[in-house]
Formats: structure tokens, C-alpha cells, sequence
């Protein structure tokens, strides 16, 4: 097929590298534009475009593509050297950041085929693997789609689910989705060539949201269950990982684990045992608690990796030997 590729992170590199793998023409690569980053801003290019130049695929980066008639043109203009005036058989699109124009929708004769990191109707959204973790879900999953006007709405064409280990977290579940939709691209063009994919309606009414991460969604409430926060912790990698407050200053909070105590502690309190540091937490709302029930929600978090504001990472150990937190101090405030 005569592609066009649409994507910008490192999840979708997987699907380009597929798509040329498998023998799919792809003479064009869009992606977003380059951004100054870190303390130097220095510019770096999406590793799309990196993979792009690797595999000597021509790259644009439109600022905008809605209303961008130079960028029309250009995609209306691609078609195969043998077949002239036949056009884009389909465009890809893998976490591009752009809401897709409906022009753009109507131009390749099978349309914009998405690939999503959720098993849609649930998660839609910006954040899927994000959003499944920190909501404790032990199994998730990859959908092709084909793209309409809404958000993730489109029909379904295929998919495949897969497990969330206890210890994965969403830089390692990330990886393990993008390898299994990037195959599943591959099959999903297969089929509709030859007929055996049709496209299914999503069902509405169970759809789910997955909605871009903020900032605050990293503030730990102790009013939640350990089990629930320790899956938010797990969720919010790298960014934007749990944080509390503790005399004052903002607390990240590294790594983490429920444990089950015989003394109850109150949500957010601390206790100090030798090395080892503990915070109460709460029962969580009725729907954590029937999620857990099963699980045994659990009634403290230690916490064993964390990190003052402009300080280094430390271990328990250390910040009690540095910081001297005592039995009944509270975090979060």
C-alpha cells in the first residue's frame, strides 16, 4: 500500500519500522515540529523523525494542519509512479498530537487508521497506559481504528489485549504495546485489503476516559487505599510521578510499596520503624474498595525511594538519617 505516516513519540517508531519492514511504500513522514528542551533548550527532533531520516523517508513538520493548503496539496499529490492520479491507499496515525481534519479523513481510500494503546471503548483519550495502571487494571491492550471526527470514536477494526504485570509501570508497559501494535498495523492493513477486516461501531455507552495528565494528578491523597496509590505511582512514569508535601516542601515520592501493618495508622500520618518509613492511607472510595476487595486493600504505604526538591534521591534510610522524621508527623502538609 501507498502510505502516509503520522506520528511524533517513541511508541509509534515501532509501527513505522513495521510498516517498511513489511514491504508498505511510505514516502512520507509527518510529524510535529522540533522543540527546544531541557535547561539548555537545545532543539530536538520527535524520534519519529529520527527513525524517519534513519530509513530515508522525507519528513514534514507542519505547525498546523487544518486549514494548511501548502501541506494539502502535498499529500494530494502523492501517488504511486505506475498508477498516476491514484492516491494515498490509507494514513497512519500513531500518538501525532494533532486532531485530524476531516479533509484529511476523506483523502486516502481507506481512511486515517489509528493506533491506540487501549482496548477502546475504554481509555480513550491522551494518557491510555497512564490511566489503565493508575486505575488498577491487571489486563489492557492495543486497537486499530479507523479515525472519525470525534475523540477515539471511530469503528473498530482489529485488536489485541495483553496483561499489566504488578510490577509494570507505564515506561515499561509502553514498550511491550507499541511491539504488539505495530504488528497489529501490519495485520490490520492485510486485512482490509483483502476484505477480511470490517470495520465494527464502538460501543458508546461503555466507553471510558483517559484524559491528558496534569500536574496535580501526581498529588497523593491519603485518603485513597495503599494498593490505589501505589498503582498511581506506577501510572504516572515519568511524569508526573507522586508528590506530597512534608515541613513545607514538596516530597516526590520515588518508589513505594503496600504493606499490610498490625498497628492501623491514620491517612497521612508517619511512622518511623528502624530504617523504614510508613504512611497511613485510607480505605479508598466504595469503587476502590470493591476493586480491591479481592486483592485485600492494603492498610499502609512505605515508602523506600524519595526525593526533597533540589535534593538527590534517597533511599528511606537516608532521609531518616538526614531529615530525622518522627512517629506522627503527617505528610501533606
Amino acid at each position: 500500500m501507498l502510505l502516509v505516516f503520522c506520528g511524533t513519540p517513541q511508541f509509534a517508531v515501532p509501527t513505522l519500522e513495521a510498516l517498511v519492514k513489511a514491504g508498505h511504500l511510505v514516502p512520507l513522514v509527518v510529524t510535529q515540529p522540533d522543540r527546544s528542551r531541557g535547561r539548555g533548550m537545545e532543539v530536538a527532533v520527535s524520534p519519529v523523525k529520527d527513525a524517519a531520516i534513519r530509513l530515508g523517508i522525507g519528513v514534514v513538520q507542519p505547525v498546523t494542519i487544518k486549514n494548511n493548503a501548502e501541506f494539502r496539496d502535498q499529500l494530494a499529490a502523492i501517488h504511486p509512479d505506475a498508477i498516476i492520479g491514484a492516491g494515498i491507499d490509507a494514513i497512519i496515525v500513531v500518538g501525532y498530537g494533532r486532531i485530524i481534519p476531516q479533509w484529511m479523513i476523506d483523502l486516502p481510500r481507506f481512511g486515517n487508521l489509528n493506533l491506540h494503546a487501549s482496548l477502546l471503548p475504554k481509555y480513550r483519550g491522551a494518557a491510555p497506559i497512564q490511566w489503565a495502571i493508575a486505575n488498577g487494571e491487571s489486563v489492557t491492550g492495543v486497537t486499530t481504528m479507523r479515525i472519525d471526527a470525534g475523540l477515539d470514536t471511530g469503528d473498530i477494526l482489529m485488536q489485541r489485549s495483553m496483561p499489566i504485570s504488578p510490577e509494570d509501570t507505564a515506561e515499561t508497559l509502553g514498550p511491550k504495546l507499541a511491539a504488539v501494535g505495530a504488528d497489529l498495523m501490519v495485520e490490520t492493513l492485510r486485512g482490509l485489503e483483502n476484505g477480511q477486516v470490517r470495520p465494527t461501531p464502538q460501543e458508546h455507552s461503555q466507553a471510558t476516559l483517559a484524559p491528558i495528565l496534569k500536574k496535580e494528578d501526581g498529588r497523593m491523597d491519603f485518603a485513597r487505599s495503599a494498593r490505589d496509590l501505589f498503582n498511581r505511582l506506577r501510572g504516572f512514569q515519568p511524569w508526573p510521578g507522586m508528590f506530597t508535601i512534608f515541613r513545607g516542601k514538596t516530597l516526590q515520592v520515588r518508589r513505594a510499596q503496600p504493606v499490610q501493618r498490625s498497628l492501623k495508622l491514620p491517612p497521612g500520618e508517619v511512622a518511623v520503624e528502624g530504617t523504614r518509613l510508613f504512611v497511613g492511607c485510607g480505605k479508598g472510595n466504595d469503587k476502590d474498595e470493591d476493586k480491591n476487595k479481592d486483592r485485600g486493600a492494603d492498610p499502609a504505604l512505605e515508602l523506600t525511594e524519595i526525593q526533597f526538591e533540589g535534593k538527590r534521591r534517597m533511599t528511606a534510610r537516608e532521609f531518616i538519617n538526614g531529615y530525622r522524621p518522627q512517629s506522627g508527623d503527617h505528610l501533606g502538609q
